[in-house]
Order: C-alpha cells, then sequence, then structure tokens
C-alpha cells in the first residue's frame, strides 16, 4: 500500500474516531429510543396511563408537559416550527380547531381517521377524536325532585332555579355549550339564557368542585359532563345525587369530543402518529376509559354500563368543526359578565 493512501486511510479513520467521540459527548446516538413529547390538555391521570400503555407497548418513550387546552395551544402557536410538541391532547375540540386554522397540525393518517366515525374528527383530517362525552344535569333528590327536572337546558336559567343550579363558566365544555345555545335557538336566547344563569346560578371554579358540591348538598345541580359524576362514583361507590339527560336535540345533551393530533412541526411523524392510532385502538381505548369514563370511539369498547348508551341518546346534529372556536360563545359570555 502506497504512502499517499495510508494517509488517506489514517485521516479517515481519525474523522470517524472524532465524529463518534463528539456523537458520545453529546449524549446522542444513532441507535438512542425515540421519545415523544406530548402536550397533555386532557385529566392528568389519563395522560399519564395512556403514555405509559403506549410506551410499554413500543418502547417509545412519551415526555408530558400538563396544562390547559387553550394554554398548550397558544404556546405550540408561539413556538412555531421550534416547537417541541409531537402530540397534543385536549379535552375539548375548540383548541385543536384553532391550531388546525392556524395550520399548526399535521395530516392524520387516513387509515386511522377510517376506524372511526367522521363525525367524530376534523373534517380535512387534521386532528382526531379520541372519546366522546355528553352534557347533562347532575342533580340531589333532597334539593331538586324528578318534578322539576327540566326538559331544556334553557329552563334552569329561570328565577325558579334561583340558588339551585351550578355551572363552571370557565370551562371549554360550558363555552360548548353555550355555542350550541346560540345555533339551535339563536344569539338573542342564548343571552338571555347567559345573564338568567348568572343572576340565579352558583358559579364554580372547575366541575369536579361543581359535582361535589351537588353531592355534598350545597347545591341542587350542575350542568357538567356526564364523566364527572362517573368518576365520582367509581371514587366514593353510592352517590345521593344522579344524572339527569335533557330532552333529545336540545342544547342541554351536546356531544363533544376529547381530541388529539400531530404537530406539523414535529420531528418523528412517523412515531407520533402511531400514538395516535394507539389511542384509538381497544387497549389504547380501554386504558383511556380506566381514567376517564366518556365514550369510547372504538365501536369495539363498551362504555361504562352506568353510562346511559349512546345509541339511546339524540344530542343535538352539532359537530366540533361547526363549533368551531366558540368565539361567538366566548364574546357572549363576556358580554354577559361571565368571564
Amino acid at each position: 500500500m502506497s504512502a499517499h493512501r495510508v494517509t488517506g486511510l489514517a485521516r479517515a479513520i481519525s474523522a470517524a474516531v472524532l465524529s463518534c467521540g463528539m456523537l458520545f459527548a453529546s449524549g446522542a446516538r444513532a441507535d438512542d429510543p425515540v421519545t415523544l413529547t406530548l402536550y397533555n390538555g386532557q385529566h392528568e391521570a389519563t395522560g399519564k396511563a395512556v403514555a405509559a400503555a403506549f410506551e410499554k407497548k413500543t418502547g417509545i418513550k412519551v415526555l408530558i408537559r400538563k396544562g390547559g387546552g387553550g394554554q398548550l395551544a397558544n404556546q405550540i402557536a408561539e413556538e412555531g416550527e421550534r416547537s417541541p410538541a409531537d402530540v397534543i391532547y385536549i379535552e375539548e375540540a375548540p383548541p385543536l380547531v384553532k391550531l388546525a386554522s392556524q395550520g399548526l397540525l399535521a395530516q392524520v393518517d387516513p387509515a386511522t381517521l377510517a376506524q372511526i366515525d367522521p363525525k367524530l374528527s376534523d373534517d380535512q383530517g387534521r386532528w382526531l377524536g379520541i372519546t366522546t362525552r355528553v352534557r347533562v344535569l347532575a342533580y340531589n333528590p333532597e334539593l331538586v325532585s324528578e318534578a322539576e327536572l327540566p326538559k331544556s337546558v334553557l329552563e334552569v336559567a329561570e328565577p325558579e332555579w334561583d340558588g339551585k343550579i351550578a355551572f363552571v363558566p370557565s370551562s371549554g365544555e360550558f363555552v360548548g355549550q353555550t355555542a350550541a345555545v346560540i345555533r339551535l335557538n339563536g344569539r338573542e336566547a342564548a343571552e338571555e339564557w347567559l345573564i338568567g344563569l348568572k343572576a340565579f346560578g352558583s358559579t364554580y371554579t372547575n366541575n369536579v368542585i361543581a359535582m361535589k358540591a351537588v353531592e355534598n348538598g350545597e347545591v341542587g345541580a350542575a350542568l357538567i359532563n356526564s364523566y364527572y359524576w362517573m368518576a365520582l362514583k367509581r371514587e366514593k361507590g353510592e352517590l345521593k345525587s344522579k344524572l339527569h339527560y335533557f330532552a333529545d336535540g336540545d342544547a342541554g345533551g351536546l356531544a363533544s369530543v376529547s381530541g388529539a393530533a400531530v404537530v406539523k412541526s414535529t420531528q418523528h411523524p412517523k412515531e407520533a402518529q402511531q400514538f395516535l392510532a394507539f389511542m384509538i385502538s381497544e387497549e389504547g381505548q380501554k386504558v383511556v376509559l380506566s381514567k376517564s369514563p366518556e365514550y369510547p370511539v372504538n365501536k369495539a369498547v363498551a362504555a361504562d354500563p352506568l353510562l346511559k348508551p349512546l345509541d339511546q341518546l339524540k344530542p343535538p346534529a352539532i359537530t366540533a368543526s361547526e363549533i368551531g372556536l366558540a368565539e361567538d360563545a366566548l364574546d357572549l359570555q363576556r358580554e354577559a359578565g361571565m368571564n
């Protein structure tokens, strides 16, 4: 071998060694496992459970950042292409609608979208419904009799409900319900409803506290999602309170979705899509429902038998995409002095 070739080979080996040294020094290796960053706007226990189950099944690590849905959506918008988020999981749809409108979400794998009802996802395939839930009236029979139970959610804003009704104006679920009232009954009726609730109702900072207030007899009834009652029942066993479902098609029985999406700037699109697919698989759905007793989007998975079967409910025919950003609802709540 010529001296020139030996020198060239030595230089190549030296460069390779230097490169490997730099790689190890930085802590990065080509065969390092992928770590996904999940922005979790769902309940903390739910996000942790599904992340742990996914990691156990695939070996893909999941780092969780917890926050409110709107807060996390705004954070992704501010971070833009620099966002470390790979997946965002939100308790209600409007923050996902906002991110989609800003072009910050990737298209969901069509094979994943095809597994669930199209009404439960974005109409352009940019986010995916993970579970569904319905709005109900949780009531304490010691304070509210069956004869008093309303057919429409509009009735609880009447003087007869003075001191008996609770609600959480800051929650995304209530904002969505306000949007449904606007869509079904008109802006004027929605404004009267909000003004009545503010005058005769009691406001709470979150749905868990409102639900416990009903159970403890502090207030007669509360506008909540059904899973808050279910969660308390799992915790305590027998409850004094009961669930009342509003009349078919009424805004009081609005069905909504908890959804997830792949952030467009992700550096791990394959693994992020894999995470979404896991969430709607039978295994993933059972994990989610073990922490958040909602209705599954996977028809092969049964909901908790204590919940009224979804096929027996007739919520208003309003999709999450139609509610959109619920900006009109937020504006109306501000005008009514709620936010």
